[in-house]
């Protein structure tokens, strides 16, 4: 059974998602505050944590960087900021997803199901576990990324992102197909996700990050992986 972790102190909220996400024969733990949901999450290994970022104890980014201190856990993020800098806080911070409230259930559970779906193992071809450029190295694998010999630490939607483009060498990936792959959604608003997303990567991974030689842009078509 998938475990889901609710941080969340709207008691009400939290009923509603406990009610969908056991129908959908999901595990459920929750708690009302930052330090409840970092005691829980060690004890209990959740699969998925859903965090509200107004908690009474502390900042959700706070409780983002805890947890990013010691488990690649998918984060998605429930949130009435809607600002698009509060969202990259979040995002840069260790989250893999962010909703903003209010929100459909059925949205929510589709994100939800994506990020189950970003931590599952997938079969890798032999001849293709292994990918070297000039810059970095990515074993499929082992699902490890080094630069500089030294190992670059990647979330869950990092890495699927980045698995997904560098599998597919010298394709062009769209936009649509990698919205729906990574996030469960095509929308079109949501492609600043994936500028987010390619903008971390490129920091991570590109010996200069502003003028990528790997990591490339089709600029309104999607993104590219040359080796």
């Amino acid at each position: 059974m998938t475990r889901v972790l609710v941080v969340e102190d709207d008691p009400q909220l939290v009923r509603a998602l406990v009610i969908n996400m056991q129908a959908r024969r999901y595990g459920v733990d929750a708690a009302p505050d930052g330090a409840t949901a970092l005691r829980l999450a060690a004890a209990r290994q959740p699969d998925v944590v859903m965090l509200d970022l107004g908690l009474p104890d502390m900042d959700g980014i706070d409780v983002i960087k805890a947890l990013r201190g010691w488990t690649k856990v998918p984060i998605v993020v429930l949130s009435a900021r809607q600002a698009s800098d509060e969202k990259v806080v979040a995002l840069d911070a260790g989250a893999d997803d962010y909703v903003t409230k209010p929100f459909s259930m059925d949205e929510l559970m589709a994100r939800l199901r994506a990020a189950v779906r970003r931590t599952e193992e997938t079969p890798v071809a032999p001849e293709r576990t292994l990918v070297e450029t000039a810059a970095f190295t990515i074993d499929l694998l082992a699902k490890r990324a080094v630069r500089d010999g030294r190992d670059v630490r990647l979330t869950p939607t990092e890495w699927h992102l980045l698995e997904i483009l560098v599998t597919n060498p010298g394709r062009l990936v769209t936009q649509k197909h990698l919205l729906q792959e990574v996030w469960g959604v095509s929308q079109r608003n949501k492609t600043n996700y994936l500028r987010v997303y390619m903008a971390q990567l490129r920091r991570k991974l590109e010996a200069d990050p502003s003028h990528p030689r790997h990591l490339v842009t089709a600029p309104g078509m999607g993104y590219r992986f040359e080796g």
